[in-house]
């Protein structure tokens, strides 16, 4: 976890995340962007992957008591850098 960030954040996602496209209606707009959601029961695996999102300088949002998610355009590319397709 600490030599290898990006690769434990992969395996993280690729376990008990997604990444999708989020689509919000305001009037008669609508509007879409990526985003990515980390999903687990366990508040020390949920700690795991938000410290880790932190020291990656990843901005993270705590959406409800089990859910993460990555909205910030910049935070979702730097993570499209290294996590991949999930296999």
């Amino acid at each position: 976890m600490d030599a290898e960030p990006e690769c434990f954040l992969r395996g993280l996602v690729h376990s008990d995340g997604s990444r999708f496209e989020n689509r919000v209606r305001h009037g008669a707009k609508t509007y879409s962007y990526l985003r990515y959601n980390f999903t687990n029961a366990s508040a020390d695996i949920r700690d795991l992957f938000t410290d880790t999102c932190d020291r990656l300088g990843i901005e993270w949002r705590q959406m409800n008591a089990r859910n993460i998610s990555v909205a910030k355009r910049a935070s979702v590319e730097h993570l499209d850098r290294f996590i991949g397709p999930k296999r």
